[in-house]
């Protein structure tokens, strides 16, 4: 099964660089994915402007732009999504939502199961970032798991040789990774057995035909 891990910080400094290098390597080693890393910086999305007119064929999407068509094509590979988050003024970065806005149309998110791995420099640890992505994660109809890995005082969060310094936070990366490919294992079948048309496109059939 196919699980990206998106990186949700773009900025200079991002202390993600720490923390994606560690999470990466354990979900390689989990013999359930194969894992491709969606880094942000390497995804420059415009700002979310998508409507009616710029979408093009509802079965093929052109959108606004070539790179938007491209990251809904690559969010629609996957069967599961590990998102690596900082918190900013209690929540996720501008730039996460609006990759997160900019899958549009393709519902390429929908039914796969998606976890959440949350720091900051103080002793949040990203929970209010990640409490806020699993209502981002519920509208786009993902599944998020309640297992998430959280990375207090993330400047020391790790000793010289990557890995965590607190045991605990290793414990919980594998458990959001071992929820992950069951989920993701059960979701792929759902899928695969038949899936029904999104809500909100028959609300508007609905309301078409009343």
């Amino acid at each position: 099964m196919k699980l990206q891990v998106i990186v949700g910080s773009t900025r200079p400094t991002r202390a993600a660089d720490k923390v994606t290098p560690w999470i990466t390597s354990a979900a390689i080693a989990h013999e359930a994915f194969d894992t491709e890393v969606l880094d942000l910086r390497d995804w420059q999305l415009p700002m979310f402007g998508e409507h009616a007119g710029s979408i093009g064929d509802r079965h093929d999407p052109s959108y606004s732009a070539e790179v938007v068509r491209q990251w809904n094509r690559k969010i629609s590979e996957a069967d599961a999504y590990l998102i690596v988050t900082p918190e900013y003024n209690h929540s996720i970065p501008g730039e996460l939502k609006n990759a997160i806005d900019s899958v549009f149309v393709s519902f390429a998110f929908r039914n796969k199961p998606m976890a959440f791995a949350g720091y900051s420099g103080g002793v949040g640890g990203g929970v209010r970032a990640i409490e806020h992505l699993v209502q981002v994660a519920v509208e786009v109809e993902a599944v998020p798991l309640r297992s998430s890995v959280v990375l207090p005082f993330v400047d020391r969060a790790f000793a010289d040789d990557g890995q965590p310094a607190d045991p605990a936070n290793a414990v919980s990366l594998q458990i959001a990774l071992d929820d992950l490919a069951w989920m993701a294992a059960a979701l792929r079948a759902a899928r695969t057995a038949g899936e029904l048309i999104p809500g909100k496109v028959r609300a508007r059939m609905a309301a078409a035909v009343g």
